[in-house]
């Protein structure tokens, strides 16, 4: 396995820490790194000791469940319970944030967003990051850097390609899956 860049690292730890979401809706991670050190991360869910979306379905108002707290809120937070200060700090978060949570991050005097993926991309949060001087990038995220056991996967793979010629699959039949396989694993 290669060596995975820093941003590639840190928002390996985003997604990682999503899956620890209890929000039916959209499983988000964030994490703040200052120094290429990680100082805090979250994810989105409910206040400590309270319902779970996983539990009790979303509580939504609006068209927006209130029962969570977002993940760059919940890294933010954790930072204040503990006295860890993020002036100048960076947030890497699966998701781009809503206007709330960028908001939040100006405040708290973060200086360098990295987002995975779009979503709901708001314009106002935009224009607020830039004339804060605050760096927004969309880093995608590739899940395939840090598949653990992709090169055992590969190693089946072939030996069932191998085994599939030998029970006389065409090669035409063979190529469309080995295609599929490429594609999957970026080979």
């Amino acid at each position: 396995m290669e060596r995975i860049t820093w941003d590639q690292f840190f928002m390996a730890q985003c997604h990682l820490l999503a899956v620890r979401s209890t929000c039916t809706r959209l499983a988000v991670g964030a994490t703040i790194v200052r120094d290429n050190r990680i100082v805090a991360g979250g994810y989105n869910g409910s206040i400590s000791g309270g319902d779970h979306c996983i539990d009790h379905g979303c509580y939504v108002v609006g068209n927006h469940c209130v029962r969570t707290i977002h993940a760059e809120m919940n890294a933010l937070l954790q930072c204040s319970k503990y006295g860890i200060p993020v002036a100048g700090s960076t947030l890497y978060v699966t998701h781009f944030p809503c206007l709330q949570c960028s908001k939040a991050i100006i405040q708290a005097g973060i200086k360098h967003v990295y987002y995975a993926t779009d979503y709901k991309n708001d314009d106002y949060a935009m224009q607020l990051f830039k004339q804060s001087g605050i760096s927004v990038q969309h880093v995608p995220f590739d899940e395939k850097k840090v598949d653990f056991a992709s090169e055992d996967k590969l190693k089946l793979i072939n030996e069932l390609f191998l085994k599939m010629q030998a029970l006389g699959a065409e090669d035409e039949e063979l190529s469309l899956y080995k295609k599929r396989v490429n594609d999957l694993f970026g080979n």
